[in-house]
């Protein structure tokens, strides 16, 4: 027996004694040897696994196997078998070849922003990388559209809080429904609730809403290769483009902007870096029949069917990089891929951003493909970031200290919110 086994059992021996019965002290005793050995057996070491002998071959010596007797002998080498290929092509058990040996692998590498490239400056990178002039704030123009009590909707206040309570409420069955579904189901409420001007604006009859589609454009900056791939928002396109924001003077005076640098951080930090990939490659996701060619609005659902949750700055960073991707495989679709230092006709994308309460609103100019250089005409957006809907929605009351801080229910509903989401829906038919 173990000196410290001998210890524990003096030191337990009295209490035994004085609360079990006397028949039942010997049962407590072997259950504390039993509780001691399995505490120790617990913290022992683990002795490491052993590694494998490493296989000496020694040129000019062959190995004596027992690969001609055909079974196991102790003390033989095991023979080396060639690799058996078969003669019919199996797909489930394809090998690819070497990266370097793909007819589509290249030396330089190219830098691609998918859904889920988070970049460490944000908008600034963003700007960088799309060779960018950022406004603040949405056109003027633009948000006038909504003022006009033609373009309302009957009952618009009552009507929006009570999608607001479908979705944080009604839609669900769970006591508190994750941010990922109520922010989705926010987000349809009000495009149908927009929707229901057709009929005194035909106009907007002539869009569709895509999802899942896939979008490639490419372009070069300085010697940089860059690329925008990926599924990702919900697409409203539309048979007629979006007019464009700034007039022809005010594109050209974009051209004495001076791009902000972020040195010594290098603009493709966070990009992922490919070595397989076609260098002129620009998809809008659609056929060239398809009767719907002009993107109109990309609505983004923070973390939503994304597979990882971006902080505010970077994911408006991605509906900057989503909404120029856009715009330029459609540029390239209309005056092609060579470079262009003035488009004749700029194009504007939309984009709008939620994660079920706060909203993001951004409209984006492309005035050039040519982004090489920093010198020249530059592209422009108008960001609006960070503009709540509505400030609480619970569905019990929050307490603290006896008193209720904020009641049960929708509470501070903001109507100029939705007035700037239906002023970007309405933009290209009023």
């Amino acid at each position: 027996m173990f000196p410290e086994t001998a210890q524990c059992l003096r030191a337990a021996a009295p209490l035994f004694g004085r609360v079990c019965a006397p028949g039942r002290a010997a049962e407590g005793r072997q259950q504390a040897r039993r509780h001691f050995a399995v505490s120790r057996c617990r913290t022992a070491k683990v002795p490491a696994p052993r590694r494998p002998r490493e296989r000496v071959q020694i040129p000019g010596l062959e190995a004596v196997t027992y690969g001609e007797r055909m079974h196991f002998v102790p003390g033989l080498t095991k023979p080396v078998n060639p690799r058996w290929e078969r003669d019919y092509k199996d797909p489930r058990h394809y090998k690819a070849p070497p990266s370097h040996e793909m007819p589509l692998y290249k030396e330089k590498p190219c830098h691609v922003y998918n859904q889920r490239s988070s970049a460490l400056e944000g908008v600034r990178q963003a700007l960088w990388l799309t060779k960018t002039q950022l406004i603040s704030g949405l056109p003027p123009r633009l948000l006038s559209l909504a003022d006009a009590p033609a373009n309302q909707i009957p009952d618009q206040d009552e009507r929006v809080q009570n999608a607001i309570k479908h979705a944080r409420f009604w839609d669900s069955i769970e006591e508190r429904p994750g941010k990922d579904k109520y922010s989705t189901s926010l987000l349809f409420n009000l495009l149908h609730l927009c929707a229901s001007l057709q009929s005194s604006h035909p106009a907007l009859g002539r869009r569709m809403l895509a999802e899942k589609y896939s979008l490639a454009a490419s372009w070069k900056r300085g010697e940089d290769l860059l690329q925008v791939r990926g599924q990702n928002g919900l697409l409203q396109t539309c048979m007629d483009p979006l007019p464009q924001i700034s007039g022809k003077e005010e594109v050209g005076n974009t051209a004495d902007h001076v791009l902000e640098t972020f040195y010594p951080v290098s603009p493709t930090i966070d990009l992922q870096k490919v070595h397989m990939y076609k260098e002129e490659v620009n998809c809008s996701g659609f056929r060239e029949d398809y009767p719907y060619p002009h993107a109109h609005t990309v609505y983004f659902v923070g973390g939503a069917g994304a597979g990882c949750k971006l902080q505010p700055e970077q994911f408006r960073a991605k509906m900057v990089m989503f909404a120029f991707g856009n715009a330029l495989a459609r540029a390239h679709r209309l005056y092609g891929s060579q470079p262009q230092r003035e488009l004749d006709r700029p194009v504007t994308v939309q984009a709008v951003g939620t994660n079920g309460r706060i909203f993001q609103f951004l409209v984006f100019q492309l005035n050039t493909t040519d982004l090489s250089g920093d010198d020249g005409i530059k592209n422009q957006v108008w960001l609006d970031p960070d503009v709540e809907l509505y400030e609480f929605a619970k569905v019990r009351p929050l307490i603290r200290k006896k008193q209720i801080e904020v009641p049960a229910g929708l509470a501070g509903y903001k109507p100029e919110t939705f007035s700037k989401f239906l002023a970007l829906y309405l933009h290209g038919a009023v």
